[in-house]
């Protein structure tokens, strides 16, 4: 039997991919030979090519030809991506590791070993860390009016367990609401309940939805501080300009909201955004940096007062982009 499929997903990422898959054969083995590899685990990997144009599919079969190649036609989003990932994976633990993620030997023993001694735990996500070992938010509250009216700072210094950060991190296995999608560790009978991410969210929150999800169906999603893995951080999204994935961002937000809150408590967050894109507006930007917030903010309004078109954002993009490639339309 498999005890871990791990799953990279990447997008035109062809030198981090092959650098997180050096991790993945040093700490936790490649599975080409029969037994336990480093960790103590049978594995397999899979690296899902999300449509990337870099060539990453053929230097990742050359230099690590241990590993499962899925090569997508186009890219279909994290949410896409993951999923053609799962379908394929045969551990009784998946793990789903972004590109710019770098997998530890004890991070992978604790989670494994977490999810193994708790039937009911369904998700473990571990402690994030930039390169330079700083702590990363690797858990979050549900999105809710609250979480949009009142500042984060604010409502992690009052409500510490309720909306846990770094700023007051545990010390030890703590349940929380929703983990990173960087790196999770998933049990393979509550995906077989559940059911794999929700592909209608492009790109951000689609863990979010699914934490939901386990939540509903009685599976608890844990945080695992001792578990610690390095993960650079949104190297896939950087690729594109920064209004675009605001916008994707409100997208995401949006269904979430229409899927967990409710039409009210939409059309409220909705009205919340565009105010808040609206308000720079009435001040002058002062510095590069504050220009190009402000630029955003207006682009991400005009989105607004066009009625949100499907044809911006990341998953517009991807798909004018696959277009271009083969001259066919994309359903």
């Amino acid at each position: 039997m498999t005890d871990l499929s791990v799953v990279v997903v990447c997008w035109n990422t062809r030198e981090l991919a092959l650098a997180c898959l050096d991790t993945v054969a040093r700490e936790v083995g490649t599975g080409a030979a029969p037994g336990p590899g480093p960790a103590g685990l049978v594995v397999e990997t899979l690296l899902v090519d999300n449509g990337s144009s870099d060539g990453t599919s053929d230097a990742v079969r050359e230099r690590h030809p241990w590993a499962v190649v899925v090569e997508l036609a186009e890219n279909l989003g994290f949410a896409g991506g993951s999923n053609a990932g799962l379908t394929r994976a045969r551990g009784r633990i998946v793990l789903l590791l972004n590109s710019d993620a770098a997998v530890t030997r004890a991070a992978v023993r604790e989670c494994v070993s977490f999810l193994d001694a708790h039937p009911r735990a369904g998700i473990a996500g571990p402690q994030l860390l930039h390169s330079d070992g700083r702590l990363q938010n690797s858990v979050h509250a549900f999105p809710s009016l609250w979480t949009e009216l009142v500042p984060t700072p604010l409502l992690e210094w009052a409500w510490p367990r309720r909306y846990p950060s770094k700023r007051r991190p545990s010390t030890g296995p703590v349940p929380v609401e929703a983990v990173l999608g960087a790196a999770l560790f998933i049990r393979r009978e509550a995906i077989e309940q559940v059911g794999p991410l929700d592909d209608g969210y492009f790109f951000f929150l689609e863990e979010t939805d699914w934490c939901w999800r386990m939540a509903e169906a009685g599976w608890g999603v844990w945080h695992l501080p001792a578990a610690r893995m390095t993960h650079l951080s949104g190297a896939s999204s950087k690729q594109v300009d920064s209004t675009r994935t605001r916008i994707e961002f409100h997208r995401s937000l949006y269904r979430f909201f229409r899927l967990r809150r409710g039409r009210w408590a939409l059309a409220a967050v909705v009205v919340l955004r565009v105010l808040k894109n609206a308000l720079p507006l009435l001040a002058p930007p002062l510095g590069p940096r504050q220009r190009r917030r402000w630029r955003d903010r207006v682009s991400v309004l005009g989105w607004h007062l066009r009625g949100c078109p499907a044809d911006a954002g990341l998953a517009g993009r991807a798909r004018f982009l696959a277009r271009e490639g083969d001259g066919r339309p994309i359903r």
